[in-house]
């Protein structure tokens, strides 16, 4: 079933019920229920924003990812289930064990699914995806040659022009790629938890300030389905992130991916990829199942 992302814009305050998540208006009677169960994300933007502890205890263990967003309205943390599949010590313990070149091999997958991705989104938009098809047929284990970037340098020219540069606080619509990057990688770390995976051991991203490198690995041939949504939004003259914007860039969570000879939307097809890492490291399966643009 598909889960729902809720955003909070105003200031509200959430409680529970019933196992219903009850929504209570700032100065206002009037009360708006959802089934917990039903709920995928939950997006704080508004600063006044009030949670009770068993509102927060229910979110995590029903594995929702609640994104905490700053004054600026940008994401800034996220809650997270540490509990969230029943055989957590024995995935971790793989996850811990998982040799180098099983890595290497389960990278240079993650990286040929990312840059086929690109290519496929050029094409769609009557763009040239050739190079990146090129560098895709000489993608090897670990990708120690960095096609991934050489890839990377060739798709934004083309997407967004020669001068684009991708850049955290760059020009935009940097700012359009960073809100759906960090909606995505909500949902990533949401299913690596719901798989029993632990997103602090990453497979090739690694930085001591970073406590979910695995869901910034996961999320690399995801990326482009953002991609996307955020070329449309730019070329319709959308630079800044206002509410529009960031309703739209949330549906990426039920776009279409086709995984394997099936489709499904993205939040679906997530959670097929991270049981599939999980399998890959328990040594039951040496491919992973990752998305095709559509």
């Amino acid at each position: 079933m598909l889960k729902q992302t809720l955003t909070f814009q105003s200031a509200v305050s959430l409680s529970l019920k019933d196992r219903q998540l009850v929504i209570k208006p700032a100065g206002d009677d009037t009360a708006i229920t959802r089934p917990i169960e039903d709920i995928g994300v939950v997006v704080v933007e508004n600063q006044m924003v009030r949670f009770t502890v068993p509102v927060l205890n229910a979110l995590a263990e029903n594995n929702v990812a609640v994104v905490f967003c700053d004054a600026t309205a940008m994401p800034r943390s996220i809650l997270m289930s540490l509990d969230g599949n029943s055989t957590l010590q024995e995935i971790h313990r793989a996850q811990i064990e998982a040799g180098e070149p099983a890595k290497k091999r389960a990278w240079k997958q993650i990286i040929e699914s990312k840059i086929k991705n690109q290519s496929l989104l050029l094409e769609s938009l009557g763009l040239c995806g050739s190079p990146l098809r090129s560098l895709l047929a000489g993608v090897k284990s670990g990708d120690p040659d960095n096609r991934e970037g050489r890839a990377a340098r060739i798709y934004w020219s083309q997407i967004f022009g020669p001068d684009f540069r991708r850049e955290r606080n760059g020009v935009p619509p940097n700012g359009l790629l960073n809100y759906g990057y960090a909606i995505l990688r909500a949902a990533v770390i949401r299913a690596l938890v719901g798989s029993g995976l632990y997103p602090a051991f990453g497979i090739f991203h690694r930085n001591r300030y970073n406590a979910f490198p695995l869901a910034d690995d996961i999320m690399e041939p995801y990326r482009p389905m953002v991609d996307a949504i955020v070329y449309d939004l730019y070329s319709k003259g959308c630079l800044m992130l206002g509410k529009e914007e960031k309703m739209t860039l949330q549906r990426v969570l039920v776009c279409d991916v086709a995984m394997g000879e099936v489709t499904r939307p993205l939040q679906v097809a997530l959670s097929m990829t991270t049981a599939s890492l999980a399998k890959y490291y328990k040594g039951d399966t040496d491919k992973l199942q990752l998305p095709v643009l559509k």
